[in-house]
């Protein structure tokens, strides 16, 4: 228990119920029905609003019932960690937004994982590869396991995961342009962590910016620190929050 109340909240949450609702349904206790996204339905009267969520909240069943709550807790703790308060909360909704399939939904959090952590290794299967590669090696094993229809069904996550890095990021430090999706003021306040600071866009971690809103050069420090990842899990960093020295347009 010490473990799943160590995790940021949105994270545990999410895991949680994902765990419960799961459950009910792989074990006959509850109808797949409810968990089925059907507009007619939630548009119908009364409106069956529960499906706008109840979709994000089943895994696969047996062993992918264990990797996929795996997935959820570890990846997107990772990226919660990473971010201001509550815009992981932001974050969540928007790919939401562009998906209703769990898997694609884990597929998000691994591609932003693997962005946040630019430059490093993780240890995949037997193997270190380096952590962009993530994402296309889990599709890689998917494709194998369950074949192209599931591959590219999860591979939905990644474009859905870019543009939001393009849109709080990218366009806002190299284009010059404006971040629209922003936290709202009542969202920072109740996810507010003491170790946050303010910022005005991006993604977290929170690096000095110059006077042009530009990322300023990172420590020597912050390159030195990349190294192969630890062998927890099937898949894993030596550090979640650790970065690469810099990002690059379309990256």
């Amino acid at each position: 228990m010490d473990l799943f109340w160590a995790a940021p909240p949105v994270s545990r949450t999410l895991t949680a119920l994902t765990l419960v609702q799961s459950a009910l349904m792989h074990g006959g206790l509850m109808s797949m029905y409810y968990a089925v996204f059907a507009p007619s339905l939630i548009f119908a009267f009364p409106p069956h609003l529960y499906r706008l969520v109840t979709p994000f909240l089943l895994t696969g069943k047996k062993l992918e019932f264990a990797f996929d709550l795996y997935f959820i807790y570890k990846y997107g703790s990772a990226v919660e960690n990473s971010m201001a308060a509550g815009e992981f909360f932001i974050y969540l909704l928007f790919v939401a937004f562009n998906l209703m399939i769990t898997a694609a939904m884990i597929m998000a959090f691994i591609y932003t994982y693997s962005q946040h952590n630019r430059g490093q290794k993780t240890h995949f299967m037997f193997i270190d590869i380096p952590v962009v590669a993530l994402p296309y090696a889990m599709l890689l094993i998917t494709m194998v396991v369950r074949g192209w229809h599931a591959a590219l069904t999860e591979a939905m996550g990644i474009p859905a995961a870019h543009l939001y890095n393009f849109l709080t990021y990218l366009y806002p430090v190299y284009g010059g342009g404006r971040n629209f999706i922003t936290v709202p003021a009542f969202v920072e306040r109740y996810f507010k962590r003491p170790e946050d600071r303010n910022r005005s866009y991006g993604w977290a971690n929170k690096p000095s910016r110059s006077s042009t809103g530009a990322p300023a050069s990172a420590p020597e420090s912050a390159s030195a620190e990349s190294s192969s990842g630890s062998s927890w899990g099937w898949a894993s960093s030596s550090n979640w929050k650790g970065r690469g020295a810099g990002r690059r347009l379309g990256g």
